[in-house]
């Protein structure tokens, strides 16, 4: 007989970097088991980052099905999921065949630079040619990170994809619509749905109105007719269809910062987390009021917790490169055969002897929104090695932060006391440690760092309908942490951040779209 903890709620946590289905109790917040495996990214050309859409939801089969393996023989019963939630890598665009349900091209990664002379084109339109153009509708500069040039750039240039949009057999949606429009039926009555955050990382959606803009659309040239419909974060979108979870409910979705935000339970204004993942994403709770950053952060949508609940508003410091930084070292320069080995060499050395690591490898995100950067390692000496590369690389992940919890200290007026982090990198000690000593705050990690994970099965518990996740203040469980406090003084700190921010300079302006890309 297998052991009833009380009703479970499921997860889907579909990464950059790795695809994982994790369970959770609803009552204790507590994770059960999960599955993750880690997924191929496709470089075709310098600057191009795409992923497979098949092999992306195959991957999210492959979790669900080793998961509930693995809570049978923990004698755990499957049957007591009753619900799913779905977070996703944000940005990343795809367009399928609504009547085969297969894409008409890769996925283009949230990473992905091949649209800068499309940016470059679509600026050309706009008077002064003012990059923040849409600021006060979508909170988002103009910039190759979004969505909408991404699947402009499909538009024009693949043959397949315009002559499905003629026929109306084409389909958009970010990695959120795509699985759920496959996991609750596919070509056979899938829901083709988004959420409000993941609308609002497209360029195209209005974050007061919560609508599509047609005035957008229009810019971009975009049919709004390929567009999913958008829903608040919480409510039943459809059931999933097949494998061992066939009947359950997919009542959640969020991008995943927003489910870090809220797996953090920054719920109240002036709250924030920081997630190092792939890139590095900090983003502080405004509450029910839009706040617009004067310092190069961008205006995103927090959560809707249900068709009839308040939108909460963000503001989010958008770093492109951190835990990609590490895979770098070890998959393309192979310094190291494991992201632990880079730790140790850091380790090893405590210090990066004055090497700065600049890993514009896509341009410079926030504050800068600068594409023309591309990475630099500069303040070599022949007493350099591997060593301390490695140590700059984990700095430079620090001062990145920093240079986003400078703006946001800016934005809100008050600056923070202390900062709350969640992600894959956060079980880097190392990291953990030389981030408080470049803030010069305290940094607070949750024991169970699957915070991104635990706020999407948040969002799927509490919606109406299933009910099984209180998220009223009193009812949230209380977390257990490890915390590390500052051990370098100010001076040193500030020191080490004005270097950087001159490695920073030294970094831009490298790359124009004229002239010959990668020698073809």
């Amino acid at each position: 007989m297998a052991a009833s903890l009380g009703p479970l709620v499921g997860a889907i946590d579909q990464g950059t970097s790795s695809t994982r289905f994790l369970v959770f109790n609803a009552e204790t917040a507590e994770l059960l088991s999960h599955h993750q495996v880690e997924i191929k990214q496709e470089f075709p050309r310098e600057g191009w980052v795409e992923q497979d859409p098949k092999e992306i939801l195959n991957s999210v089969y492959e979790c669900v099905e080793k998961t509930c393996e693995k809570m049978k023989q923990l004698n755990i019963n499957v049957a007591n999921i009753r619900a799913i939630g779905v977070t996703n890598q944000r940005e990343t665009t795809v367009v399928w065949d609504k009547t085969t349900g297969e894409p008409l091209y890769n996925a283009i990664v949230w990473l992905d630079l091949r649209t800068q002379s499309t940016v470059e084109r679509l600026l050309k339109k706009v008077p002064g040619r003012n990059k923040t153009f849409s600021k006060f509708k979508t909170g988002l500069p103009l910039s190759t990170y979004f969505s909408a040039v991404k699947l402009r750039w499909l538009l024009d240039n693949v043959e397949e994809i315009r002559k499905a949009v003629e026929d109306q057999r084409a389909m958009f949606g970010t990695i959120d619509s795509w699985l759920i429009w496959s996991l609750t039926g596919g070509k056979n009555g899938g829901v083709h749905c988004t959420d409000v955050t993941n609308a609002s990382r497209t360029m195209l959606f209005n974050i007061h109105s919560l609508e599509w803009d047609p005035e957008l659309c229009k810019f971009f040239d975009i049919p709004m007719e390929i567009l999913p419909t958008v829903r608040s974060s919480s409510e039943i979108y459809g059931v999933m269809e097949s494998g061992a979870l066939t009947g359950v409910p997919i009542s959640g979705c969020l991008g995943d910062q927003h489910a870090a935000l809220v797996g953090q339970m920054c719920f109240q204004d002036g709250q924030a987390k920081n997630t190092y993942g792939t890139g590095c994403f900090l983003l502080c709770n405004t509450g029910q009021k839009s706040v617009f950053s004067e310092h190069g952060l961008i205006t995103t949508i927090a959560y809707k917790m249900g068709r009839d609940k308040p939108t909460f508003y963000a503001l989010e410091g958008s770093v492109a490169i951190a835990g990609a930084v590490v895979r770098w070292l070890r998959d393309n320069l192979g310094i190291a055969k494991t992201s632990q080995e880079v730790e140790k060499l850091a380790a090893d050395v405590g210090t990066s002897y004055g090497c700065y690591f600049v890993p514009a490898f896509s341009g410079l995100y926030a504050p800068y929104w600068e594409p023309s950067a591309r990475g630099i390692i500069c303040g070599l000496t022949q007493f350099t090695n591997k060593n301390h590369i490695a140590f700059a690389a984990l700095e430079a992940v620090c001062f990145q932060t920093r240079e986003i919890l400078d703006a946001m200290n800016k934005d809100c007026g008050i600056p923070l006391s202390q900062l709350q982090v969640d992600g894959g990198m956060t079980n880097n000690k190392i990291l953990m440690q030389l981030q408080s000593d470049i803030l010069c705050i305290p940094v607070v990690k949750p024991s169970m760092p699957e915070t991104t994970a635990l706020g999407a099965a948040m969002a799927a518990g509490a919606a109406e309908g299933v009910e099984v996740w209180s998220l009223n203040p009193g009812d949230l469980t209380a977390v257990t942490c490890e915390r590390f406090e500052p051990q370098i003084n100010p001076e040193e700190s500030e020191y080490r951040y004005a270097r950087w921010k001159k490695a920073v300079m030294k970094s831009m302006g490298w790359e124009t779209s004229e002239g010959p890309s990668n020698g073809k």
